[in-house]
């Protein structure tokens, strides 16, 4: 255990097993100071109410502008993102009303639940096809051959993203999620930044039938999305939107792997797949860190009272395992009533693409069990890694067997 007189760094041990240390800090110290991987200092929020009630206060405020000032007073001047990572910062996530009001406004307006239902289809031939290549090879990494494509293959099509940039995606992403360094992030951040302009360009100029030229031409009120604001949309809908769902489609499966007795559970009783997949998304959760807040007065969070002008984050993966609200926490049940869980967030930054990832993971995990009596891991569970990420929960690789 680590002595918690100190603040708790958020390092590669940290990462491989972070749900040791939550426990710990839950029972000892549930809001405590903390280091992220590139050296800034915030306070970390670990039980589930605190961090219920941190994610609604409008007195924590996600607005990029001001929290970049705040940023530069934390790190050295070296280390201040560089202008494209700026450029694609300012989307609704990182906003507070009335702009992020105005923003979610106009994303829902054209991300309506009937566009994310009308994609089954597409999407079950996309996992069949995915999975052709999973039965033909018997041995394969389950992320590589399947858990990524999937979710890539879907939010490009839906956004309009032409076949051939996928892959370009995936470094670009993996680069600004992970432990990066400052370089590495600013070159990704610029081939990026530097690529979505062009397509929201020609989105506007030849608009096809995609989320991205819909978002472009969509209007509310007479009001519209500008080109500064159209970049950080498509960066914010590109990477949420196949993330999520990569690292929910590794968990699950890794999760019931882990519990034959709940995978025997469900392939006796199909019908139990959404509930499975709400109780992964709270035993084990595609995000483990909220992204940054600021104070903008003092509030107190439990017996803490954190000063002005102090980042905070919310563990979403340590309040869903906070034993005083999931008794029996640490145990992954199929059958425990859904529901509560903070994995896509709460208040209004509550993930827009929840129901996407959800029906992808839906779909996923019933052509997984469908299509293969047998599903194992290739190799010993403590060969398993963690992605170096704070905020993404989600395997390095997840080698498996099928037949």
């Amino acid at each position: 255990m680590r002595v918690l007189d100190e603040p708790i760094n958020l390092d590669h041990e940290f990462l491989q097993d972070p749900h040791a240390v939550y426990r710990q800090l839950r029972k000892e110290a549930p809001v405590r100071q903390a280091v992220m991987p590139r050296g800034l200092r915030v306070w970390l929020v670990t039980r589930y109410a605190d961090a219920r009630a941190v994610l609604a206060d409008p007195r924590l405020s996600k607005d990029s502008n001001r929290a970049r000032e705040l940023f530069r007073t934390h790190v050295t001047a070296t280390e201040t993102p560089d202008t494209a990572m700026q450029a694609m910062s300012g989307h609704m996530l990182n906003s507070d009303p009335p702009d992020h009001t105005r923003l979610r406004k106009l994303v829902n307006k054209a991300f309506t639940a009937r566009t994310v239902a009308r994609l089954r289809p597409r999407i079950e031939q996309i996992t069949a096809d995915l999975l052709d290549g999973v039965a033909a090879a018997g041995k394969v990494d389950l992320l590589e051959s399947f858990a990524f494509p999937l979710p890539i293959t879907v939010i490009c099509e839906l956004l309009g993203v032409p076949r051939e940039d996928r892959e370009k995606f995936r470094s670009w992403t993996n680069t600004m999620v992970s432990a990066s360094t400052y370089e590495d992030v600013a070159r990704d951040a610029g081939a990026m930044a530097q690529y979505l302009t062009a397509l929201v360009g020609q989105k506007r100029q030849v608009p096809t039938e995609d989320l991205l030229s819909d978002l472009v031409h969509v209007s509310e009120e007479g009001d519209s999305l500008s080109d500064a604001e159209l970049l950080p949309m498509a960066f914010l809908l590109l990477v949420a939107g196949h993330e999520t769902t990569v690292n929910l489609i590794g968990n699950s499966v890794l999760s019931l792997l882990n519990h034959p007795d709940q995978l025997a559970k469900l392939r006796a009783d199909p019908s139990l797949l959404p509930n499975a997949i709400e109780e992964v998304l709270r035993f084990d959760g595609p995000v483990n860190i909220a992204t940054l807040r600021f104070t903008t007065e003092p509030v107190r969070v439990g017996e803490v009272e954190i000063p002005a002008g102090q980042f905070v984050m919310a563990s979403l993966m340590a309040a869903n395992r906070d034993g005083d609200r999931f008794p029996d926490a640490d145990r992954l049940d199929i059958t425990r009533q859904p529901g509560g869980h903070l994995a896509f967030g709460h208040g209004i930054h509550y993930c827009v693409g929840a129901p996407l990832a959800r029906l992808e993971a839906e779909v996923a995990l019933d052509g997984l069990l469908r299509r293969f009596d047998t599903l194992a891991l290739d190799g010993e569970p403590i060969a398993l890694r963690w992605r170096d990420s704070t905020l993404v929960r989600g395997l390095a690789t997840l080698p498996i067997r099928v037949g």
